[in-house]
């Protein structure tokens, strides 16, 4: 890890943590089957292990706001979810993401850079090739130094799907 990314991840509230580890979950799901985690997907699971989730608490938890959740045995059931170390959402900073979900944060962050730099060309249809091309190199950049802005990118639009249903 940088010294950049070991700096903000301490700067975040435990809640924020616990938010920021969630989304790398919820992104490497998207990444392995193509679709994202829906709250009923997640709730039916938990359920099945005697374990109740609301949709206010669910959303809390992935936005980083509200109150700390702290229930192990709801940490735990997700964990299980995702097949990652119980202590993981947790806090547990021993507790390593598997290598499969590892492995998946690098595909995942250049499915987004391509996303962005979709919609840029896009919306910028009419600037010059050189300006595009500093736009890209711009967004390259800055992709790579704040990774807790891809997650949002990518929460509100499945959020507002989760919403819907």
């Amino acid at each position: 890890m940088s010294s950049d990314q070991e700096a903000f991840n301490a700067e975040l509230s435990p809640q924020a943590e616990l938010a920021r580890r969630l989304n790398l979950l919820l992104d490497v799901v998207v990444a392995e089957r193509g679709q994202p985690v829906t709250f009923r997907e997640v709730q039916q699971k938990l359920q099945s292990r005697g374990i109740k989730l609301s949709r206010a608490r669910w959303f809390y938890m992935k936005d980083g706001t509200g109150r700390l959740v702290s229930d192990p045995a709801l940490l735990g059931g997700l964990c299980e979810i995702f097949n990652v170390d119980p202590g993981y959402l947790q806090g547990d900073d021993a507790a390593d993401l598997p290598e499969r979900i590892d492995s998946q944060l690098e595909f995942v962050k250049s499915l987004r850079a391509a996303r962005v730099k979709t919609f840029a060309a896009r919306t910028l249809g009419d600037v010059s090739p050189e300006t595009l091309r500093v736009i890209t190199e711009y967004l390259n950049r800055d992709i790579s130094r704040r990774p807790e802005g891809e997650q949002a990118a990518a929460g509100s639009s499945s959020d507002a799907r989760e919403a819907a249903e």
